[in-house]
Parts: structure tokens; sequence; C-alpha cells
């Protein structure tokens, strides 16, 4: 598998004399050549990932190098999300510290190149696995390896001292939980298209038990094997997909991460990843159990951050679900992203009886 493969439906390369939606390579060259030294006069565009997420491709020219581009998705797109440039502070803050970050070439918020704000990193080299099937071909021992890393990374981001790297005014850490709980209804609200009594019992349970806060820190918001890149050692070459980075309680990186191994292990859920049920991939108590003895912290209250982590989760797919029935989305394989908001739902309610 090739570097930036998509995590998500929507790869493709553009056929002689077109482009990918969202991205004109000749607009995007004229402004490219002005901010980065050295890139060609030709260039052809990739379509990594799309729809689901922010739309990533992998631009190159005639020289042979290549960088990857950054922007927001096509049509409906809630407010707050997909910011760019949290996206470009975050990475650009981190490159030097111990978390593994693509190293930020240039930012542009003229919506007249693109459509939209925009931003271009190097190209690294990895795989983002996704599927349980693609790490029983690596076998036990390094999916052991993988998923371990994968833990210890996370520990590590969430003892980087915002302030030291220039983030003390990155998000608002007091009332980070309570402030959550309140956005993604707001979030949900605004993909409305059918009703979902689950999700109004869930945001009711949340908001009336908003427990203390950990220690505040550097979250990712979507950590998971998919959003990083492997290199062919095994070794995390770089997280990736920092669109919903922020201060706040790191606890809900790891309940989030949880939670993806939860929802993977259900029946019927094709379209979600299961690569945590790969033989070797650390279980959920050993996760928890590493996580702890790494970062300290106390988990006695996991149970609300897996709640809440399901809420924030059927928010986003709901938004997925609405794109996709207003014909905004990129790429194939969206008509089933609905089907999995009830069952979220309903793991998140599970989910607070552990507290």
């Amino acid at each position: 598998m090739t570097a930036w493969q998509a995590s998500e439906p929507g790869e493709a390369a553009d056929a002689p004399g077109t482009h990918p939606p969202g991205l004109d390579p000749d607009r995007l060259g004229g402004w490219l050549r002005t901010a980065v030294p050295g890139v060609g006069e030709r260039l052809t565009a990739t379509l990594l990932t799309g729809g689901k997420s922010n739309l990533t491709y992998r631009v190159a020219d005639e020289h042979g190098r290549s960088w990857v581009v950054r922007r927001p998705p096509l049509g409906h797109v809630l407010a707050t999300a997909h910011d760019m440039g949290r996206e470009y502070r975050v990475m650009t803050a981190l490159r030097d510290t111990g978390v593994p970050v693509p190293r930020t070439c240039a930012r542009c918020d003229d919506d007249t190149v693109l459509g939209a704000p925009f931003y271009v990193m190097e190209h690294v080299a990895g795989t983002p696995y996704r599927y349980a099937s693609e790490l029983v071909a690596l076998g036990p021992e390094r999916t052991r390896a993988i998923s371990t890393r994968l833990v210890d990374t996370l520990a590590v981001l969430h003892e980087v001292d915002p302030a030291a790297v220039g983030l003390a005014g990155f998000g608002r850490p007091a009332g980070f939980l309570a402030r959550q709980v309140r956005r993604w209804r707001t979030q949900l609200d605004a993909s409305h298209t059918r009703d979902l009594p689950a999700a109004d019992e869930l945001h009711r349970r949340l908001a009336e038990d908003v427990p203390d806060e950990s220690a505040p820190g550097i979250v990712h918001g979507d950590y998971r094997l998919d959003n990083v890149l492997v290199d062919g050692t095994d070794r995390i070459a770089a997280v990736i997909d920092w669109e919903m980075a922020t201060l706040g309680d790191p606890l809900t990186d790891l309940a989030l991460l949880v939670l993806y191994q939860r929802l993977g292990a259900l029946p019927g859920r094709t379209a979600v990843a299961d690569a945590a049920s790969a033989p070797g991939h650390l279980t959920e108590p050993e996760i928890l159990e590493r996580y702890a003895a790494r970062s300290r912290r106390d988990l006695s209250r996991l149970g609300f951050h897996l709640g809440l982590a399901a809420f924030k989760l059927a928010a986003i797919l709901e938004g997925i679900h609405c794109r996709h029935l207003r014909g905004h989305t990129v790429g194939a394989g969206f008509e089933h992203v609905g089907d999995t908001v009830v069952p979220l739902l309903d793991l998140g309610l599970t989910a607070l009886k552990e507290t």
C-alpha cells in the first residue's frame, strides 16, 4: 500500500485533461510556486480520501516531488468543523516534539484558489491500517507492536505542554466537557434529517452528570489507527487528521479510541474499521492499562467519556449522512453511514452504566 492510501471511499487519480473534485492543479500551481520553493510547472493531483472528512490529495510535479494538500469537504459543512487553520497550527507546533507529524509547508486562506482554505504538507510514507484483514497479513507480533505504539504515541501527545509549543491559546480547557456536550448537540441538530430518540436520551444523561476534568492537554479529537501512518518498520511515522484538535480533557481521545474498537466488534458493521479485532492487537483492558501506566491519569469516570465519544461520533456520522442525502459526498460507500448512528448511540447509553 502507498503512503496516504485512502482510509475512506474516494481514492481516484485524475485522468488526462481532468482533475479531482475540489482541486484544480493549474490554479493550485500558480499559488504553490510562490509559497513553496522548487515546485515544477506541471502538477497532477490524486484524491486520496474524500467525503467523510477533509479532502486529501497527493500533488506531484514533473520532477517527481510530491506534497499532500488538505481542504474542507464539498457542500454542507458544519460550523466550526473542518478548520484548516487548526490542523496547520497544531502540526506546526508539534513538529519538534516526540509526537510524529508531517512537516507543514504552506497555508492558504484565499478561497479564490481552490474555493476553500487549504494547506500543504510533506508527503509521508506510511500506511493507515483500517481493517483487520490488513493486519492479519502482518502477523500477531507485528500487529501487537503497532497497536502498542499507537497507545504510547497517544500518551506522549497528552504529556506535551501546550504553552511550551506555542499552543497556550489553542483552546479553552476549563469547562471543556460541558461545552463538548453542548457542541455536539448543536452539530447534530444542524444535520437533522430524522428523529433520533436515543440521541436525545444520551444527551440528557451526559448533560446531567458531567464529571471533573482530567488535567488539560492537547486533544487530537479523532485518534485511531487509520489516522496514523505506520512505516515499513511498524513504527508510527505520522499522526494525521488534526481537524478537531484542541485543548481539553485528553481522556476524550482515549475514550474515542476504545469506542472505535467496540464499534468495530459489532456484527454487521461492514462500513466501520475493525482493525482492532486482528490477532495480536491490544485488547481494551490492555489499552487502558498501558495508557494509565504511561499517563498516570484517573480512568474511573471513563464511562462518561465513552458516552460522550459515542454522542460525538454519532453527530459526525449524521453530518456525513446528511451530506450524502444532499448529494455532497465525493466517492462511493456513503449510503450505509447512517445505519451506524443508532447502534452507536446505543453503545453510548450502555457505556454510561460503567461509571
